[in-house]
């Protein structure tokens, strides 16, 4: 079985995307590197996964970008591929989905499944007294992603909605982290409903009513099959690689000023204790895995950045600069300012 890391896109979804460029024969192979799409039976099985870095070299291509640069290219690219995803693009959850008796069930099965599809970002669901926001966080960096990228998450959440509820279905509205580059017009088009920009948070909201509504047909057998054949799919990949190493590559990614073991463990699956404990049985603890990545983290904004200390340590998670000249002292054995200056790389 393939190393799985928590940053990965399954691969049914990255051909997806490929699919989605304006000239898929010049779009480079995600999963051997090469020019041209995969040849056929490549990505078959549910837990290929592609490294996000790939997956984003996919986009560049996609959105018609190149190098270092993320400007330019199709503003509307997010918008095309979610409008487009199928249920084989979704794997098996796009198999729940189709059998979910109602839009509730549908969201319940996005936010349990969507490591399945990719674990670039997580997606929950929060209800209110009359609507629910279904919420999209990615995990990476979000530097490193596309703005179409999280368009594509949101639009193919309202695309696999009107699987079961229409195509005439559209939301209360949607709303995206990001500014706006294109014209509002597509995203109303495709959407159906009100979208905003610079919002904050990525999310689709739905009437409750409309969330519970009975929908038909509906085949609890069928359902029940391909939810027992997800379970055991997100068994698979949660075992594949040691929990310590999907907590620290988490870590890496996520905001180290306020996180938790409840937050990484609801990215893994786990409730806080049996995390710790789990942790306990590899040889570590959560204590140490958030100092380890303090540690890599004040390194590497000292050795690529001038930020000034107090404005580095909240992202490494201290209090401020004497909490975090106590701490990478105790590290490394030097003070941040003797660290920068031995390895910081010049600046031209």
């Amino acid at each position: 079985m393939p190393s799985i890391e928590p940053s990965t896109v399954a691969a049914s979804y990255a051909r997806a995307v490929l699919s989605a460029a304006p000239d898929a024969g010049g779009a480079p192979d995600a999963a051997a590197g090469r020019p041209g799409p995969a040849g056929p039976g490549a990505w078959a099985s549910p837990l290929d996964r592609l490294p996000f870095a790939e997956v984003r070299a996919l986009w560049d291509a996609v959105i018609g970008v190149g190098g270092a640069s993320r400007r330019g290219g199709d503003p509307y690219a997010g918008l095309r591929v979610g409008d487009a995803i199928m249920p084989g693009s979704l794997h098996v959850l796009g198999h729940v989905v189709l059998t979910c008796a109602s839009l509730a069930e549908a969201a319940e099965a996005a936010v349990r499944y969507h490591p399945l599809v990719s674990q670039a970002g997580t997606v929950t669901a929060h209800r209110g007294d009359r609507t629910t926001r279904i919420r999209y966080r990615p995990t990476v960096d979000p530097a490193t992603m596309h703005p179409q990228q999280v368009e594509a998450v949101l639009t193919g959440m309202v695309r696999a909605a009107r699987w079961i509820a229409g195509d005439g279905w559209a939301p209360l509205s949607v709303s995206f982290a990001h500014a706006r580059t294109g014209s509002a017009e597509p995203y109303a088009r495709v959407l159906g409903c009100a979208v905003a920009f610079d919002a904050p948070e990525n999310a689709v909201t739905v009437g409750n009513r409309d969330l519970d509504r009975p929908r038909a047909p509906y085949d609890p057998e069928l359902g029940a099959l391909h939810r027992d054949y997800a379970d055991r799919l997100l068994r698979e990949l949660s075992t594949s690689v040691p929990l310590a190493e999907r907590v620290r590559t988490w870590l890496d990614q996520a905001p180290l000023d306020g996180a938790g073991p409840a937050d990484a463990g609801r990215d893994v699956h786990l409730s806080p204790r049996t995390l710790r404990r789990a942790l306990q049985q590899e040889g570590t603890s959560w204590r140490a895995l958030l100092d380890e990545a303090r540690h890599r983290r004040a390194r590497r904004l000292l050795e690529t950045t001038d930020l000034p200390l107090d404005r580095m340590a909240p992202l490494v998670g201290l209090s401020g600069a004497t909490a975090l000249v106590r701490a990478f002292t105790r590290w490394e054995g030097v003070t941040p300012g003797t660290y920068r200056r031995a390895n910081q790389a010049p600046r031209r």
